[in-house]
């Protein structure tokens, strides 16, 4: 038995395939995704642990409970890393911040009762970037630091 579709059902079938991959569109800055993993292919635990990986990302909640909309998110801070660093610090300066956004955010990201990296931590790393001269320099001290907090055992 051969199935056919009406050409209406068949469009619509089409539409409904594509918005399903338009809401899994990346959501990390452009100018990252040369650097940094895609989204898709990285591991989430869970559906909630993705779902706080795109709000470090883009501030947006949707469907998560106590959580902030808005700044900072990381598409944001690096915005912000790269109009204080320039023209000539975003060859270096990029790169570097995209990774170490997707290191945070991925650990920041999970359960509370599991992650390394809380909320208060994302606040001291704010910090060092704000009062950091150097941007440059101030993303590798903040990596120093979270790379410090991955190490500690989970828990």
């Amino acid at each position: 038995m051969k199935l056919r579709f009406p050409i209406g059902a068949t469009a619509l079938l089409f539409a409904g395939v594509m918005a399903g991959s338009a809401s899994a569109q990346e959501f990390v800055r452009g100018d990252c995704l040369n650097v940094v993993q895609p989204t898709r292919s990285l591991r989430f635990e869970n559906d909630e642990h993705a779902r706080w990986y795109k709000r470090f990302w883009t501030g947006n909640c949707q469907d998560l409970s106590l959580c902030f909309p808005g700044s900072p998110n990381w598409n944001d801070i690096v915005t912000k890393l790269i109009n204080k660093g320039g023209a000539s610090e975003k060859p270096a300066l990029l790169p570097k911040a995209c990774k170490l956004g997707q290191m945070i955010g991925m650990e920041w990201a999970r359960d509370r009762k599991i992650k390394r990296i809380s909320t208060q931590d994302l606040k001291r790393f704010s910090n060092i970037l704000d009062d950091a001269g150097d941007p440059l320099k101030g993303v590798e001290a903040v990596e120093v630091k979270a790379r410090a907090l991955l190490a500690k055992p989970q828990g």
